[in-house]
């Protein structure tokens, strides 16, 4: 494979890791933003402590994705943003009303905080909505038919299921008492409506893309791919063994509920990564075919590689400082 062909492959993996690490990180903090109207009031101010110092560096995974999609593979970005415009700007402004929120419910007047509090609910399902609209588009190549539309909307409701489940898998970690308590019920009701979603989603897929079918269930590669299936199912009830066992979450084992959500997410992503490659537009363009020209593309890796180790760096570096239990979050 000579230089040309190889440069295309690095952006495409760095493109994908940098939106497996948004989904992951953003959707933990999504899924506490949805999670908010549940808790009591004092509760609320720790569950936004929780996610406080993390939730806008999380978002530098998404700058870092679209990023690389628009100038490593600029034909595709033509093609994805203009047929997703609507849904990403329902994203933004959600991902957008997330942040006033929660700046302003601490600084606001008490009287207004429940508004705010609403206001940070509504900008987690506006933005969690729209990323699992985006994703059944995505796999329906742009299908604007009932199937593909009704294929889109599923994913668009089910989404943020996962999210909730991933949110109080961190809340899990991350805080203690009764809040703690009340957050291994949100993960036991979540649980199973994301189960069946990711299960229904499944066995859809291949209906509304033709291409999957065989490169899933055709010889040999369906014994290959069979542990797949099989970790995720396996990560399911590790989760459900958890969540129904108090004695192990007071046994330091919560964990697992995060850790094991974060598997199932990385497995399904690299499940569709897989299904997918190596079109970066579904039916339309490969990634071959959409990369900028080769000169273009040596110069832009210089910057990558520059800048996606410091990311790394600083996210890890974040993560390790703030690591803890969550405090109510105040404002000297």
């Amino acid at each position: 494979m000579t230089w040309a062909e190889f440069l295309p492959l690095i952006f495409m993996a760095v493109m994908g890791l940098a939106l497996l690490a948004y989904v992951v990180l953003d959707g933990y903090d999504l899924g506490v933003g949805l999670l908010l109207p549940l808790g009591e009031r004092d509760q609320k101010d720790t569950m936004i402590a929780s996610i406080g110092p993390f939730w806008d560096a999380n978002e530098t995974w998404l700058v870092l994705g679209v990023g690389v999609l628009l100038v490593a593979f600029p034909k595709a970005h033509g093609i994805v943003l203009q047929a997703l415009y609507l849904p990403v700007a329902v994203m933004l402004v959600g991902l957008i009303l997330r942040g006033v929120a929660f700046d302003f419910r601490v600084k606001a007047p008490t009287r207004y905080l429940p508004f705010w509090n609403r206001a940070f609910f509504a900008g987690s399902l506006a933005a969690s909505m729209a990323q699992g609209w985006m994703l059944g588009s995505y796999i329906t190549g742009f299908d604007t038919g009932p199937i593909g539309l009704l294929f889109s909307l599923g994913i668009a409701v089910t989404l943020p299921a996962a999210y909730l489940l991933l949110g109080a898998g961190w809340l899990i970690m991350k805080t203690e008492g009764e809040l703690r308590h009340r957050a291994v019920g949100w993960a036991r009701r979540a649980l199973w409506p994301m189960g069946v979603a990711l299960l229904a989603i499944s066995a859809a897929t291949p209906l509304v893309n033709q291409a999957v079918v065989e490169k899933w269930f055709g010889l040999p590669q369906i014994f290959a791919l069979l542990p797949v299936p099989l970790i995720c199912a396996a990560a399911f009830f590790a989760v459900h063994w958890v969540v129904t066992r108090p004695n192990l979450i007071d046994a330091g084992y919560g964990w697992l509920v995060f850790v094991n959500t974060v598997l199932i997410f990385v497995l399904a992503f690299f499940g569709l990564a897989y299904s997918i490659f190596p079109d970066i537009v579904i039916g339309r363009l490969t990634l071959w075919d959409a990369a900028a020209a080769t000169s273009s593309l040596t110069v832009i890796f210089v910057g990558v590689a520059i800048t996606l180790p410091v990311i790394v760096v600083y996210t890890i570096y974040l993560y390790r400082v703030f690591w803890g239990k969550a405090h109510p979050l105040t404002y000297n």
